[in-house]
């Protein structure tokens, strides 16, 4: 009888220990979350990262990076070796004439280049069409309309450089958030479209940062609360009672805001590319992938398109596209984005049409001894500015900067509203392991610590002195652009003949083989690079965004297939 009567004590107490836990308690306190009367309030009905427009997730893992197949050119700057890649989104097309256009539109609309303070702006962003130009060939026909012709709508967009493809991605980013507070409730129903102008205009980092200011810092679009069903914006008090909002703005603990779009790293584009998945049994891979697709030829095996070609490329001396009437691939330059079939990952082209730019600044080896877990180089750390008033500082008319590049070129590097950046110091850097500095780019390679002038026995180390030019391990060309007094463009290109190489730390991997490649640049493993501020016409890109959260919206077994 005792022993029932335990039982019984035991089960009520574990019974209360259940609901205790079960009314939003606090597993730290056990204080009740989202309590209408105060206290700690938090996103409890998030369940996952929405997917933004264009993209699809690419669940993460290990993959060799790297030459995996028979290399008959003998490269060296591709030697395999094994990586990981946490899960990503990444933009199912590349980015087309449409996708640019609009962003191109928007421009024009909000900062009008027929104003001299913004007509750089504008100039700025417009891809290069004289890239189609060849000294021997008559392409005026692309160079006229291949951009702007709706023919061409649905084309990969090119003549873009690295620099102009990664503004995109900032505008991207702002232009996808504020549509999504604006469905939210957050932001006035259409102010993107009719009260946007260069003083008021919308940016994700202000908005979190200091909310207030965003849109000029006008209360009538950016609301304090979330506008409810009646047009005003409310929230309820402790007695349940609905009344007006007071300073209550979306905050990346709402879960709306989305991380920003961005340029792929070369280990994602490479893992995205290769998509091994597709043959992959348990956790290893059966035999190593030499295209996007499975199997080692550029024509299909599949019943219903046999024989056609996965993708458009030079598959000979004068021949991009084979015999009239009988086209291989469908097309003589590029090819609307979705003409050939999707990888294992659902993305298209990633092999053919253009190659693509991604985020690294070049260097000959992947360093995986320093890194084997979402490889990078090019980090940049900034941060906010803070003025005298301890408030961060925003860009205005006043301190916006622009530009000029070797080229000649003039690129805005931010915009009205933005929130200015400045480098890292010593408050972030002092005592750390993981980073030291604000520029990170060289790491390794190309810094004075892995040149022959780095002095192991100074008391500094031999590193607060800058390379002197004879010193820099990778003597690249120096080419200047200067202004003159009456506001002439001097153009000074390096004219020795003692450089040795092209690296520096402005060249960028473009990835993939494209409509003027031969079949040996499609491996996904192939990687060349090109000045950030230049173009061509066979170089475009695709956006990618991480993924918050967990790596997979589905719950995996040994023998999961996708």
């Amino acid at each position: 009888m005792r022993w029932f009567f335990a039982v019984i004590l035991l089960a009520g107490f574990s019974s209360c220990s259940k609901k205790s836990n079960s009314n939003g308690g606090s597993k730290a306190t056990g204080w009740k979350i989202n309590d209408k009367k105060g206290g700690f309030q938090y996103a409890s009905k998030f369940q996952k990262q929405e997917t933004g427009p264009g993209l699809v997730l690419v669940e993460g893992g290990t993959f060799t990076m790297g030459k995996v197949a028979d290399d008959p050119m003998h490269d060296w700057n591709n030697s395999p070796n094994q990586q990981h890649v946490q899960s990503f989104y990444m933009d199912e097309t590349e980015v087309t004439n449409l996708m640019y256009m609009e962003y191109l539109d928007w421009l024009k609309r909000v900062f009008p280049p027929e104003d001299e303070n913004y007509k750089n702006i504008y100039e700025g962003a417009i891809p290069d069409t004289l890239v189609w130009r060849d000294r021997l060939g008559y392409n005026e026909t692309q160079t006229n309309n291949y951009l702007r012709h709706p023919a061409f709508a649905e084309y990969p967009v090119v003549g873009v450089n690295w620099i102009q493809a990664t503004e995109f991605a900032k505008w991207r980013t702002n232009r996808v958030n504020e549509a999504i507070l604006e469905r939210e409730g957050y932001l006035k129903k259409d102010a993107k479209v009719t009260d946007a102008k260069a003083d008021a205009t919308f940016d994700t980092e202000t908005y979190l940062a200091a909310p207030s200011k965003t849109f000029g810092g006008s209360e009538e679009i950016v609301l304090k609360g979330r506008r409810g069903s009646k047009g005003k914006a409310t929230t309820k008090n402790a007695k349940g009672e609905t009344q007006e909002a007071k300073n209550v703005y979306a905050q990346r603990t709402s879960g709306l805001i989305l991380p920003e779009y961005r340029l792929p790293t070369e280990a994602e584009w490479e893992y995205a590319a290769a998509a091994d998945i597709g043959q992959r049994e348990y956790n290893i891979y059966k035999g190593q992938k030499k295209y996007p697709w499975s199997g080692g030829y550029t024509r299909s095996n599949k019943r219903q398109i046999r024989g056609d070609q996965l993708a458009n490329f030079k598959q000979g001396k004068g021949d991009y596209g084979g015999l009239a009437g009988w086209s291989d691939d469908g097309a003589d330059i590029t090819n609307k984005v979705k003409s050939y079939p999707p990888n294992d990952f659902g993305l298209y082209d990633m092999a053919g049409n253009v190659a693509e730019w991604v985020a690294d600044v070049y260097r000959p080896i992947v360093d995986d001894e320093a890194n084997d877990f979402n490889y990078f180089r090019g980090n940049v750390y900034t941060k906010n500015k803070i003025g005298d008033d301890g408030k961060v500082e925003l860009v205005t008319a006043e301190t916006q900067k622009f530009d000029t590049l070797p080229n000649g070129k003039v690129i805005s590097r931010n915009f009205i509203g933005q929130i200015a950046q400045v480098a890292v110091d010593e408050k972030e850097t002092y005592l750390r392991q993981n980073f030291d500095k604000s520029n990170h780019k060289n790491y390794r390679d190309g810094d004075k610590q892995s040149t022959r002038y780095f002095d192991f026995g100074s008391e500094s180390g031999g590193t607060e002195t800058k390379l002197k030019d004879d010193q820099r391990m990778y003597d690249s060309p120096k080419h200047n652009v200067s202004v003159d007094s009456i506001g002439n463009m001097i153009r000074k290109y390096d004219r020795s003949n003692k450089r040795s190489t092209l690296i520096n730390d402005d060249v960028r991997v473009y990835k993939g083989g494209s409509w003027r490649d031969r079949a040996y640049w499609l491996d996904p493993a192939q990687r060349r690079y090109f000045p950030q501020d230049m173009a061509t016409d066979y170089i475009g890109f695709r956006c990618a965004m991480s993924r918050v959260g967990p790596k997979s919206d589905h719950k995996k077994s040994a023998r999961n297939k996708r």
